[in-house]
């Protein structure tokens, strides 16, 4: 069975409206056709093959990482032109992150098109809540281009903490858990009717994906996400290894396992690793490794690391895996192990980074204070009032 994602189906059957009207998309590199079998042969990039399609395309803008997706992480990325369609590029990560209304009041519809990962802070979802935001302000009707989830759309599956309220930025903007299951249409459905923007919305569903089946399920590839989001290994530990951003362990960029392997040179990887695996955790194993980042913490330096193994991706609750495996070396090396700010376009010095990501305070402070067992990591991912609130707004069984 093929998987048609809403750019898939739109090219099937154009609507007047895009080809008569002027047309904005919001897209990257990688927002490609991926079905087998459509008039456009999978991996074309979406804006080109809308454009041949007839889409009357005058405007493009780019998410953080820019339209081709080359920009460093939290790097601030300026406006540009697109060498594929020519058409001029508005950067939503860089003087700004929200469209400025002036960038929309020629336009007859905004499309979306970006893939997602499946977490809260991964920045893409944020740039569509700010776009909702502005399309409401001038009118402007938004259709979302669904895709699948790539690690899938299992709610039993969703791992909070969920966001506190005082904790807002552009890696957490609005309450929801960190693996939150939903696909990016979804999301933009349940913000509209729940938090009232009035967005005169239309997704475009992907047809044939159900929430059990994550993209290996799908013999799909996976498009690199953004540079150090090179494949869906990394894409599954992801949720919880990003946290080692706010801390003095490198979270593996500059290396070719970026987020799968974890360290520092001061690292006693061996004690951690036979420590992390007594958990017995499921859905994946640790081993004991050494890595040079060319970028990043510790560039140029020999690392000791801790490599993931995904063993069972359907058991795997990767939050609590991340969050065992940092109060493993919080615990294991307290005088080496710290905690750092993060800088980026989007917030600035970045303190507090890991406070950010997790969506509280008070994880940090209980880390600190140490004896944190398996049942304290369950309490802090646990997440079932999320299922209840985003039941109604479900487009997938």
């Amino acid at each position: 069975m093929h998987i048609y994602t809403g750019v898939d189906l739109l090219l099937t059957d154009l609507p007047a409206t895009l080809t008569r009207g002027r047309i904005g998309l919001v897209t990257n590199n990688a927002a490609t056709t991926l079905a087998y079998g459509s008039p456009v042969p999978p991996l074309t990039p979406s804006r080109g093959a809308l454009r041949d399609a007839g889409v009357n395309l005058v405007r493009l803008f780019g998410p953080e990482h820019g339209l081709a997706g080359g920009a460093i992480d939290g790097a601030a990325v300026t406006d540009t032109r697109d060498p594929l369609t020519g058409l001029p590029v508005v950067s939503l990560y860089g003087a700004g992150f929200a469209p400025a209304p002036e960038a929309l009041a020629d336009l007859d519809v905004l499309l979306f098109d970006i893939p997602d990962v499946g977490v809260r802070f991964y920045t893409y979802i944020w740039t569509l809540a700010h776009v909702m935001d502005v399309c409401a302000e001038v009118g402007l009707p938004l259709w979302v281009l669904d895709r699948p989830n790539p690690i899938g759309g299992n709610l039993d599956m969703c791992e909070g903490p969920m966001l506190a309220d005082d904790i807002s930025s552009f890696v957490g903007r609005w309450p929801m858990p960190v693996r939150h299951s939903l696909s990016v249409g979804e999301l933009a459905t349940y913000w509209n009717a729940t938090r009232g923007l009035g967005v005169d919305l239309r997704v475009i569903p992907a047809r044939d994906w159900t929430r059990s089946r994550d993209l290996p399920d799908l013999s799909l590839p996976f498009v690199p996400a953004s540079p150090n989001m090179p494949d869906i290994e990394a894409a599954q530990v992801y949720p919880g290894t990003c946290f080692f951003e706010g801390t003095n362990v490198s979270e593996g960029r500059g290396t070719a396992t970026p987020f799968r392997g974890v360290g520092a040179p001061w690292l006693d990887a061996y004690a951690v690793v036979d420590a992390l695996n007594a958990h017995n955790l499921p859905g994946a194993r640790a081993r004991a490794f050494e890595f040079i980042p060319a970028a990043g913490k510790y560039a140029g330096e020999m690392c000791q690391g801790v490599m993931l193994h995904v063993t069972n991706r359907k058991t795997l609750r990767p939050v609590a895996y991340g969050l065992t495996l940092l109060t493993t070396i919080a615990a294991l090396q307290p005088d080496d192990f710290a905690w750092l700010p993060y800088p980026t376009a989007a917030r600035g010095p970045g303190y507090g980074h890991f406070d950010a990501l997790v969506g509280r305070t008070d994880i940090r402070t209980a880390i600190d204070a140490g004896g944190i067992d398996a049942g304290v990591i369950r309490r802090w991912t646990a997440c079932p009032e999320w299922r209840n609130a985003v039941t109604p707004h479900l487009l997938y069984a």
